[in-house]
This record gives C-alpha cells, sequence and structure tokens, in this order.
C-alpha cells in the first residue's frame, strides 16, 4: 500500500473529568477499639487511646492538673492528677497513662488525695503561688496546710541559684522552709521571669520545644531545690536563642512568665481582671489567619492571648500577635 492510499487518523482529544463540587474528604480512620473500664466504681467503655485523664472528664470527675494541657504532650511531672489503680504498686498518672481493658480506677480514694495534698504543701512551702488561683483552689480542696514546714527561708540574691554548684546546698536547720525565691529576671521589654513563682511544670519547656516553637532556648538546669528553667549557659534572655514569641507565657501556670505591661501593673496595684473584657479577633499581621483574644482594661490592651481551641493557632502564637498590639494605643503619642 503506498502512501497515498493511508487514511488520516481522527484526532483524539482528552476531555478531563468534571471537578468535584466539593474537596475530596480525607479517608476514613478506623474507630479506635472500646475497652470496658471502672472508674469510681461505676463501669464505663471509651477508646483505648484515650488516657485516665480523658476518660475521668468524660465521667465528669474533676481531677486536678497543673502540668498538663491539651496543646502540649504530658509530661507527667507535678504529680497531683495521680490516681489508683487496682493491681497497681504506686500511683498512676492520669495525664499520661492510656487506658487498657479491665481497668479499676479510684479518682478520690484516701490515698489519692493524701499524695495530692502532700505535693500541693511542698509546693506551696517553696513557691510563691499568688498569681496562681488555680493552685489555691487545689490547696483549699485538699485541706493542704503548707506552714506546717516552717516560715520560709531566706531568699536568694540576683543570680545565686544559677552559681551553685547542682547537689551542694546548705543542709535546713529545721527552723524554716527551703524556699525558690530570688529577684525578678527583667531583661527585655516584653516580658519577665519570676522563677520565685515556677513549680517546675516543663510546659514552657515544652513550647519551646518539639511542641510549638522549636527554638529549644530554655531547658531545666540544677537538681533539687537549685533546679530551674535556665537559657542556655545562664546568658540574658536577649543574648539567647529565644525569638519571643511568648508561647512560654501562654502556658505559664503560675505566672513564672508574665508579660511586661502585667508586671507593671501589677506592682503598681492596677492589674484588675475584673474590669478586663476579652475580645477575640484575628491578627493583621499576615495571611495565616491566627485568633487572638485581646485582654483590655480601661480601653487599652494589656496583653494577648490564643484560644486553645482555635484550628490554627491551638493555643501558640509569634512575637507578632502576641507583642505587637502596640501601635493600636501608641502609648508614646496619648503621653504628649
Amino acid at each position: 500500500m503506498s502512501a497515498s492510499d493511508e487514511k488520516p487518523t481522527d484526532p483524539i482529544w482528552f476531555t478531563p473529568p468534571p471537578r468535584p463540587a466539593h474537596p475530596p474528604e480525607p479517608p476514613k480512620r478506623p474507630e479506635p477499639k472500646q475497652v470496658d473500664i471502672v472508674m469510681d466504681g461505676r463501669p464505663m467503655k471509651a477508646p483505648e487511646t484515650w488516657t485516665i485523664l480523658e476518660a475521668c472528664r468524660l465521667a465528669g470527675v474533676d481531677t486536678p492538673t497543673l502540668c498538663f494541657l491539651e496543646n502540649l504532650t504530658p509530661v507527667n511531672v507535678c504529680r497531683i492528677c495521680v490516681v489508683e489503680l487496682k493491681g497497681a504498686r504506686t500511683l498512676v498518672p492520669a495525664c499520661s497513662r492510656k487506658l487498657e481493658q479491665g481497668m479499676d480506677i479510684q479518682t478520690d480514694s484516701e490515698r489519692v488525695r493524701l499524695a495530692r495534698k502532700m505535693v500541693l504543701e511542698f509546693l506551696a512551702s517553696s513557691v510563691d503561688l499568688s498569681t496562681a488561683p488555680e493552685a489555691k483552689a487545689y490547696i483549699a480542696r485538699y485541706q493542704a496546710k503548707p506552714e506546717r514546714y516552717g516560715r520560709a527561708g531566706r531568699p536568694v540574691h540576683a543570680g545565686e541559684r544559677d552559681a551553685r554548684e547542682p547537689g551542694h546546698h546548705d543542709i535546713s536547720d529545721g527552723s524554716h522552709a527551703e524556699t525558690v525565691h530570688q529577684p525578678v529576671k527583667v531583661d527585655n521589654d516584653l516580658y519577665v521571669r519570676d522563677y520565685s513563682k515556677c513549680i517546675l511544670c516543663y510546659k514552657c519547656v515544652e513550647a519551646c520545644g518539639s511542641d510549638a516553637q522549636n527554638t529549644f532556648a530554655i531547658a531545666v538546669a540544677g537538681r533539687g531545690f537549685d533546679a530551674r528553667i535556665s537559657t542556655e549557659a545562664n546568658v540574658p534572655l536577649p543574648d539567647s536563642a529565644c525569638v519571643y514569641c511568648g508561647n512560654c507565657i501562654g502556658v505559664c501556670p503560675t505566672g513564672a512568665l508574665m508579660f511586661k505591661t502585667e508586671h507593671e501593673m501589677r506592682q503598681a496595684g492596677t492589674w484588675d481582671e475584673a474590669r478586663q473584657k476579652k475580645t477575640d479577633t484575628i491578627c493583621p499581621y499576615c495571611g495565616v489567619g491566627c485568633t487572638l483574644t485581646l485582654h483590655t482594661q480601661e480601653n487599652r490592651i494589656v496583653k494577648v492571648t490564643s484560644p486553645l481551641d482555635a484550628s490554627v493557632t491551638h493555643g501558640h502564637l509569634c512575637i507578632k500577635g502576641r507583642f505587637g498590639f502596640e501601635f493600636v494605643q501608641n502609648r508614646a503619642g496619648s503621653e504628649d
């Protein structure tokens, strides 16, 4: 057959399928297995992926926590969420222990209450909890008496705790309780560090680390009563790796980390949360859409937080969202 006898082939046109009316749904995950447990004598079912604390909340049991926060990895260091588990030698932390089939849990036994009371007494005997209303409520709830350990010892001088050699400290004569009180560290214009209020809950370390910012500017240094949150080599905050996101402030439960504006107002006696209003808005700096909660007093922004249940931030912010509100009220201009 000659080339002239060949018939031209018809062109093949590819017609793409119509666009879907809605974005495709993610693949469905299998439902977690339900396990049978007993909570304070009441049988119940819960997913095996849950912790005991989640099961407690499902059952309406108010289990105290200080180091736990929904947007952080549980580190179970405060030990006031402990519960009694049948067959276990020791009390177990509810915030991190996963459920297992057949668990028999006591959340308010005499052993549990005594353990929580002792922990709260140890904390309150050495730490200033004046700006930790949650901890003070727990102290009243469990009738803790931190004063039975004696009067608080001498507050240390600035830098004294940081210079101590771990494990080498004076033994108390029993007339006073060891204390972590020390001067407030003010080395930047955004927030202060009052480690006399620090209970070593690790929340700030977690938020600065892999749970949120991945900066790793702070960690726990020292041992025993010399343990404290410190920058690398104890350098001033402006010389550290800190990027001033303020996520450590957002998770601190005791006021050991605090906005400088709040600290100054408390010192002046003008801080009044009863007169403050909270307003949710969207951060104006970029297109991420972080939710901000503005805390205002007398029509002035005094601090900024973010809701834990916000799908974009989960409570975390950057330096602009948390501290970049001065342009709204222009303090320098208002003083002229």
